[in-house]
Parts: C-alpha cells; sequence; structure tokens
C-alpha cells in the first residue's frame, strides 16, 4: 500500500458512479480510531508530471483550459496514468504531446497526494532534461487548449508568490525540484 495507508473498515456502499477518468464513491465507513460516518471520495488512478528543464535553464510549462475553474492555469506537463502503466511511461508520452519536447534524462524526484481530503490521487513527480523538439510533435487530446511557455525558476516562483493561477501539482513540484534546479542554475554559471 503506498504512503503508508490504513484502511477504513467499510459498513456499506452507498453511491458509486465509474466515470471517465476517475470513479466517484460514497461509503459508511469506520475509521482506525471507531469513528463512524458517511464520507465521499473520488478514486483516482494518478498522474505523473515532468518538470522540463532546457538546456538554457529554462522551464516548460503549459498555460492550459481547465474548464472546473473556468479559465486558464499555468502547469507543468502531466497526464492521467493508464491501467497497469508505470508512472515514467505515463510522463514521457505527455511530454511529448503536451509540449513536443522528448528528455532524455529522467530523475524521480517524489510522490504526494494531490487533495487527500476528498481523493485518493497521487501524482508522480519528475525532473526532464536533454530535450530534443521533435520534428512533429503528436497530436494532442481533442479536448486540450494550450500554450506551451518558457519560465525561469525565479520567473515561476515569482508568479506563485504573485497569486497567477498555478495549479497544487505544479507548485509542489517547483518545490520539490527546486534544490536540483539551484544546482543546474549554479553549473550553468560556471
Amino acid at each position: 500500500m503506498p504512503l503508508g495507508r490504513e484502511l477504513p473498515q467499510l459498513l456499506k456502499q452507498r453511491l458509486y458512479y465509474k466515470g471517465r477518468k476517475f470513479d466517484f464513491e460514497v461509503n459508511r465507513l469506520r475509521l482506525p480510531n471507531k469513528s463512524e460516518g458517511e464520507w465521499e471520495c473520488i478514486r483516482h488512478p494518478g498522474g505523473a508530471l515532468a518538470i522540463p528543464v532546457t538546456s538554457e535553464g529554462k522551464l516548460i510549462l503549459l498555460r492550459q483550459y481547465r474548464f472546473a475553474v473556468q479559465g486558464r492555469v499555468l502547469e507543468f506537463p502531466a497526464g492521467t496514468l493508464e491501467p497497469k502503466e508505470d508512472p515514467l511511461e505515463t510522463i514521457q508520452r505527455e511530454i511529448e504531446e503536451e509540449t513536443g519536447y522528448r528528455a532524455q534524462k529522467w530523475q524521480k524526484l517524489g510522490e504526494f497526494f494531490l487533495a487527500p481530503g476528498y481523493s485518493d490521487e497521487i501524482i508522480y513527480a519528475y525532473l526532464a532534461q536533454d530535450l530534443e523538439k521533435l520534428e512533429v510533435a503528436p497530436a494532442q487530446d481533442e479536448d486540450e487548449d494550450l500554450e506551451t511557455v518558457f519560465f525561469t525558476p525565479e520567473e515561476l516562483e515569482k508568479s506563485i508568490l504573485e497569486g497567477e493561477l498555478v495549479d497544487a501539482k505544479t507548485i509542489s513540484s517547483f518545490f520539490l525540484a527546486r534544490p536540483l534546479l539551484n544546482q543546474l542554475h549554479s553549473n550553468l554559471e560556471s
């Protein structure tokens, strides 16, 4: 069980909906502390995210339209895991589809729950380096409305701190990568 799970006792499943990207359930549970109640949960297969870094030290992000927030959000390339797919395979496919770049060097940064108050979604974060621009980028998903943008780490941090619409997985992953990005920056200046 990933990330130290401690299962509650299922007393009754009241509602279950199977969606295209995730499932939704409402269950009556007994928690480890013996408390009983009804809780809603989004069951998600997980996602993988890349922080692509160019040889000049720029970060590749996407400004993507998200219908749930009715606007464009700044995010690193990411995608939902397919059944039985390794997270690295997922993000290697997604980075090509979403940015038109392929990375030759991958480093796992870590994994974390995205919104554990109501979802079991785990994000697997990677640093992607030694990028090469593809001659022909794979076709994007029909519903994707995105623009590729380049930021220095300092510009991204400023955008986050100034309240630009940046999603949580991007902020979390950026701060996981910050020590490595600082080291890369030092190497570029040498």
